[in-house]
């Protein structure tokens, strides 16, 4: 069946206590809002319908790119309420979907289960049973063990209140029942709100099947209310992404130490030391070790490079069997040849290193275009900014480049050239040349050193 899916984020979430929505709040680095938004668009024949309200503005700013039709709910009245304002653009036949920004880690998996269960003539919750089932609205069946209604906590019996299989809110409901419904609901309960529970008592009352399904774990149907909740959700999201790539054949020293904020992709053998932070689209190809404290964002690493302690890499391509850090600084754009070195406290930017070359230490490389097999001395540096605008370094093939060199671009050095140790260059050097642009030494007899005042 084609499926409307609305996406209920119009809350206010003040125990969040935040100048923006609750639902852009993060977890795992992305919005929790666009987490369940990528989720539903998985689904196939599906209209996405994003219900906003308060700071609904920032909402729809930062999920435009998904296509979904936003219904505004200003003045909140309860979950009902919402639904009644998406009604008149739901399609006539199929079934809605409800799903919440504030509840993340719904998976597709779940959802599947759910619609491989629509019909004309079924309604599917999800429920769960909990160990305690405090604050959750009460799944109540008949003696045959049919759902016949949902009991908010407020309006529970004592009895009522000892069932512990309880509404997660997501359900699926036929279009061709829901609109009624939907117009039959009322506010008289102790919330003085409209509650979409109560389609459940009429899907009953009018013969129609009320099947249930439950999530894999608890973690799919938990909500965020405030920030210890968020933290909460933060843990379980990395603790699932930790096991999926141990399963996946990456070895992690210390799974609780991690953080995946986005995709992270590791081939066979891949190793990673603790507090590694990942954020963006990061793919590392088969045995790469990653030391600790590093930071990838963005980026592709080759096979088997190793990469040292502290080292941040973003926005770059590295090759296979490179040797970077520590303390290495990878900044946009940088692109490394297969086994290039990049050493310890070393900045490169915009940077084209070629096969088998050298920056080993106290360097920074910027705008530059390096080939293969040169070596660069410590203290060298680009100066590729002229107050106003970027210029390019293009160094050839086999160059050897001293210490402490500065080359101030835009400049050429040709294959096979040599740059002396603490020189200036301004100029083009050409081929084998010998380049060295340093002041003439001047010694003085017994000068005296300055003393303290």
């Amino acid at each position: 069946m084609t499926q409307d899916i609305v996406i209920l984020a119009a809350g206010k979430g003040s125990r969040m206590k935040s100048a923006f929505s609750k639902v852009l709040h993060k977890v795992g680095g992305i919005a929790m809002v666009r987490r369940v938004l990528t989720t539903a668009s998985s689904l196939p024949e599906s209209k996405l319908h994003l219900v906003v309200g308060h700071q609904g503005e920032q909402v729809e700013a930062n999920c435009q790119d998904f296509s979904a039709n936003i219904v505004w709910q200003n003045d909140p009245q309860g979950t009902g309420d919402a639904l009644r304002r998406v009604a008149p653009f739901l399609q006539k036949n199929g079934a809605t979907l409800t799903l919440y920004g504030d509840v993340p880690l719904i998976s597709a998996s779940t959802l599947q289960k759910m619609t491989a269960l629509s019909n004309p003539n079924t309604l599917v919750l999800l429920t769960i049973c909990l160990e305690n089932p405090m604050g959750y609205g009460r799944i109540v069946r008949n003696e045959q063990g049919k759902v016949t209604a949902i009991v908010e906590q407020k309006d529970a019996t004592e009895s009522q209140l000892t069932i512990n299989e309880v509404n997660t809110g997501i359900l699926l409901a036929p279009n061709n029942h829901l609109q009624g419904w939907l117009a039959s609901l009322t506010n008289k309960n102790a919330q003085g709100e409209f509650y979409l529970t109560d389609v459940i008592a009429m899907a009953a009352r009018d013969g129609v099947d009320i099947l249930t399904v439950n999530p894999e774990n608890e973690a799919e149907v938990a909500g965020v209310n405030d920030r210890v909740q968020l933290a909460a959700l933060e843990r379980e999201l990395q603790h699932q992404q930790a096991v999926s790539l141990m399963k996946n054949g990456a070895t992690l020293l210390d799974p609780s130490r991690i953080d995946v904020r986005g995709e992270l992709t590791t081939g066979n053998d891949v190793v990673i030391d603790v507090n590694c932070v990942f954020e963006g689209k990061v793919v590392l190809g088969a045995g790469v070790e990653i030391g600790p404290n590093c930071y990838l964002k963005n980026c592709t690493v080759g096979d088997n490079t190793i990469i040292k302690s502290n080292t941040l890499i973003e926005d770059s391509k590295v090759g296979e069997n490179c040797d970077i850090g520590p303390f290495a600084r990878l900044r946009p754009g940088t692109q490394l040849a297969n086994k290039a070195k990049i050493g310890n406290f070393v900045e490169t930017k915009k940077a084209i290193i070629g096969e088998g070359s050298k920056v080993n230490h106290l360097s920074y490389i910027g705008d530059t275009e390096m080939g293969a097999n040169v070596n660069v001395g410590a203290g060298t540096i680009t100066c590729n900014y002229d107050g106003v605008n970027k210029h390019r370094t293009q160094v050839a093939d086999n160059v050897f480049i001293g210490s402490n060199t500065s080359l101030v671009a835009p400049v050429q050095v040709a294959d096979g050239a040599t740059i002396a140790a603490g020189s200036t260059i301004t100029k083009q050097v050409g081929e084998n040349q010998l380049a060295f642009a340093r002041a003439r030494q001047t010694n003085k007899d017994n000068w005296p050193r300055p003393v303290k005042k």
